[in-house]
């Protein structure tokens, strides 16, 4: 084993500069063979930052010839070179398209290129039809078929999906781009096209039926990430002071239906940092505003998200007319796929992959739920967690009842939202979730689900929610009433285990919170009102 320590390939996409220079680089190629042999016309889906570009890059080299970039790895071996082919890019990868004439300019940009590249001077006047004459130009000129590799196909409606005539626009601007490789099929060797979402087959890529979605597929799970052996195997020189439990729970557990992987990202940028901080490193180079603003105005609890079953139609493709929530969740790397049923037909369970995302999507969402500045919101969140932390339910009651205390009157008068249960709900979840708990929603028992368990250490908290009307400021011990009803401690009554039940009744009139505590042996229950 190398236990030379390297350069960290940090935002490098560029597979040469990547070989010919000091870095760390985990050997995709197997599976990228793997890839390319699976189908003439390929799609894959991923979140942002996850390898999308550099595995295009790969490829690129690859079909371009260029073994020397492969000494070492596995394809050095395994790849047929003695066959090169034209090798057309496109890529969407760069800054926010604001404007109809970004996309167009973009599109412009690259056919220009292309041309002065394969040295074409006849022109056409149509972006679809220049693309259709240097496909055919690559193929007379080198008598082989061209490989097509597209970038971010779909970040110019992304950055537009709030303004959705604008990227209806766009759309039917790239419809008619990419319907070019369908009708330059009798010179196209292999296209793949990479993205964060899947828009539907006959809104975007019209002909292209056998448009193959790897997406999904177990045996390219693992294509775009590392894995816990590549983690431990490449970068071994770099984590002898690390805690590779710890690590894991932060950053791995993004999973397409085969093995789990970590963000690259995150891993790189840790790996780097000297002081080896767990914090959130993929989140901070985002902007979620228009997910939050989409969960906030479409009554969304993301509580309610975790352990549904959805079906496969839902969660691989979404309209901008009509986006799906889930999928753009899914596809935006916010939660990732849990379990798989097969039958009565192919459905998963979604979770939140790793720490990071569950603490980061809590804490923004708590920003909008309750519209807190967030510098009071980060103060109560510290104080909790130590709360929590040393078990200590006197604290714990006080902070709570500062928290919600402090929401603003106009917040509560000017969104009706605050009168049902799901929203006081998703707010008191992402208020633990946001800390980095193990929370658990919808908490199956023999007799019920548990609105949301929450463990940490030896003891579990058991929360059940109810809504509440009236002004009368005490506890009307419902939701401490079900917990003992059904009974829901006996899932977790183990010996060393103190379990604390805990009725939530949230007053939408007074905007009080009032704890009414029961006792008993390892039970510890209050209630809030």
């Amino acid at each position: 084993m190398d236990i030379t320590k390297k350069q960290f390939p940090i935002g490098i996409q560029n597979f040469a500069e990547l070989r010919q220079g000091n870095y760390y680089y985990v050997d995709k190629t197997a599976k990228i063979i793997e890839l390319i042999n699976t189908s003439k016309y390929i799609f894959l889906s991923r979140p942002r930052r996850f390898g999308k570009s550099l595995t295009i890059d790969t490829i690129a080299q690859l079909f371009a010839g260029n073994k020397e970039l492969f000494t070492g790895l596995y394809a050095e071996q395994q790849w047929q070179w003695d066959t090169q082919y034209p090798v057309l890019r496109i890529s969407f990868g760069g800054g926010a398209s604001s404007e109809n004439n970004k996309v167009g300019d973009v599109i412009s940009d690259t056919l220009q290129f292309l041309e002065e590249k394969w040295e074409i001077t006849n022109v056409k006047a149509t972006h679809s039809g220049r693309l259709k004459t240097i496909i055919e130009h690559c193929h007379q000129v080198t008598g082989n078929k061209v490989v097509i590799l597209v970038d971010e196909y779909d970040k110019p409606i992304l950055d537009n999906l709030s303004d959705s005539p604008k990227a209806i626009s766009i759309r039917n601007e790239l419809r008619d781009f990419y319907g070019v490789i369908k009708d330059s099929d009798a010179h196209i060797h292999f296209a793949m096209l990479t993205g964060v979402s899947k828009f539907s087959k006959i809104n975007l890529f019209s002909g292209l039926n056998n448009l193959y979605d790897v997406t999904l597929d177990e045996r390219f799970s693992a294509l775009c990430g590392y894995t816990q052996t590549e983690l431990e195997s490449v970068f071994a020189p770099e984590l002898e002071q690390v805690d590779l439990e710890e690590l894991k729970k932060w950053y791995n557990g993004y999973n397409w239906t085969g093995e789990a992987v970590y963000n690259p990202f995150d891993v790189l940028l840790f790996l780097s940092n000297p002081q080896k901080l767990y914090k959130n490193y993929w989140i901070e180079t985002g902007n979620a505003t228009f997910l939050m603003d989409k969960l906030l105005n479409e009554n969304t609890h993301i509580h309610q998200l975790i352990g549904r079953l959805i079906d496969s139609q839902n969660l691989s493709q979404f309209e901008i007319s009509d986006i799906s929530i889930i999928a753009l969740l899914f596809q935006t790397g916010y939660l990732t796929i849990d379990k798989m049923m097969l039958k009565p037909s192919v459905r998963y369970t979604l979770k939140f992959p790793n720490i990071e995302v569950q603490q980061s999507l809590s804490e923004s969402l708590l920003l909008k739920y309750i519209a807190h500045a967030k510098d009071d919101m980060l103060l109560k969140q510290s104080q909790l967690y130590e709360a929590v932390l040393q078990h200590d339910l006197d604290n714990i009651e006080s902070i709570i009842k500062a928290f919600f205390s402090s929401i603003p009157h106009n917040w509560h008068r000017n969104n009706t939202i605050a009168n049902y249960e799901g929203y006081w709900a998703s707010v008191f979840y992402a208020l633990f979730a946001s800390l980095g708990f193990q929370t658990i929603t919808e908490d199956a028992t023999s007799l019920g689900n548990i609105d949301m368990t929450l463990i940490v250490d030896k003891h579990v908290y058991i929360f059940e929610f109810k809504v509440v009307g009236g002004e009368n400021e005490q506890s009307q011990g419902t939701a401490l009433a079900q917990i003992k009803n059904k009974q829901y401690a006996d899932k977790y009554k183990l010996p060393e285990r103190i379990i604390h039940q805990i009725g939530i009744e949230f007053n939408k009139n007074s905007h009080t919170v009032v704890f009414d505590r029961a006792g008993g042996r390892n039970l510890r229950g209050f209630t809030v009102n």
